[in-house]
Formats: structure tokens, C-alpha cells, sequence
């Protein structure tokens, strides 16, 4: 456990150095802040990734032991969810899982040619999936990911996020009836010692 610790603290430093930003922002909801969280920045880095894949990796083999399902596949809303949920696939394999998570990606919309799909990789109908975010505010793009899964046949388990903002999306989704679990919250990135 203590080799996750090392590596939890690791990748917060990583967030904190790389992904956090202060000044006057506008938010994809439309919402001001004084800070801007841009955790693709921490994900597409390869040091970063890694840590990702083993966090986010432990994350959700933990909810799913606990919550004795069996889960086929990760992915979500392009493009915060997508190198996560690639990290997340690809240590799954590296940690040698019986069964290594597959991974798919939600489009914003159906491509316009070829197969017309909304779901890209590997999903099928009736796969049981975790829906995976980088940073959770309203929960908007995580709703419509949930919302694609499941018109498309797929059943979502829970979401898991790297960081919560803590502005009501968590609400917003738990309302819907999907747990959410979360590697980071607002506090910790912004280096409230009490979170």
C-alpha cells in the first residue's frame, strides 16, 4: 500500500505542477473561476500517464471487487477521458488482469461516414464499462457519455475521475444513479493541507 501512496503523491505533484492553472477562467459550463484545472497536460505525459493508468487501475479494480461485478471495458467523453482510459487499459494488461480492460471512446457526435458510430474501440452491446473523466465540474460531458453507453446497449458499473471540482457534478450524476469515485478533489490540487 505504501507503493501506492508513493504513487499517489507522485502524480499530484505531477497535477499540481503541470495541470493547474490561476487567473480569470471561463469553464466549458459557462461558470468563472479563478483557477483552471487541464489534466491532459499531466495525461499526455508519459511519467504522468503511467501513474494514471496504476491509480485509476486500482481505483476501479477496488469498486468493482467491492461491488462484485465484473467490468469489460473503460472509456468516456473524447478527449479528457481518452488517454485515461488508455493508461488505464494498458496497465490493466502490464499488471497481467485474467481478463485486461478493453477501451473505447464516446464521439460528441456520430461520425458522418463509414460505420456511424458514437462509440469507437472496443465496445459492444452489453458490456459492463466504467465511465472515466479527467476533471468532473457540472458533469455535463460525463452525463452524455453515460447517456451514449447506454443507448447504445452498454450497462455503466460507476464513473471514476481523476479530479472532482466539487461543483455539483457528482450530485448531478449520483442523482442518475451511477456512484462516482475520485482519485483527486479540488482541495488537494489546490494544496488545502486539511483535504
Amino acid at each position: 500500500m505504501s507503493d501506492l501512496n508513493e504513487t499517489r503523491t507522485s502524480l499530484l505533484e505531477i497535477l499540481k505542477s503541470k495541470s493547474v492553472f490561476h487567473g480569470d477562467f471561463t469553464l466549458s459550463s459557462g461558470a468563472k473561476s479563478t483557477f483552471y484545472i487541464d489534466c491532459r497536460l499531466t495525461t499526455f505525459d508519459p511519467k504522468g500517464a503511467w501513474l494514471v493508468g496504476r491509480l485509476m487501475h486500482d481505483l476501479i479494480r477496488r469498486e468493482q471487487a467491492a461491488r462484485n461485478l465484473v467490468v469489460n471495458a473503460v472509456g468516456g467523453l473524447t478527449m479528457g477521458a481518452d488517454p485515461i482510459a488508455l493508461a488505464t487499459g494498458i496497465y490493466s494488461y502490464s499488471a497481467k488482469d485474467a481478463v485486461p480492460l478493453q477501451v473505447f471512446s464516446v464521439r460528441k457526435a456520430p461520425k458522418a461516414h463509414g460505420q456511424t458510430r458514437l462509440i469507437e474501440g472496443n465496445f459492444n452491446k452489453g458490456d459492463v464499462v466504467v465511465v472515466v473523466d479527467d476533471v468532473v465540474t457540472r458533469g455535463e460531458s460525463t452525463i452524455a457519455a453515460i447517456s451514449a453507453i447506454e443507448k447504445e446497449g452498454g450497462k455503466v458499473a460507476f464513473v471514476a475521475v481523476l479530479v472532482d471540482r466539487q461543483e455539483g457534478g457528482r450530485d448531478k450524476i449520483e442523482a442518475l444513479g451511477h456512484k462516482v469515485v475520485a482519485l483527486y478533489t479540488k482541495p488537494q490540487l489546490l494544496g488545502d493541507p486539511a483535504a
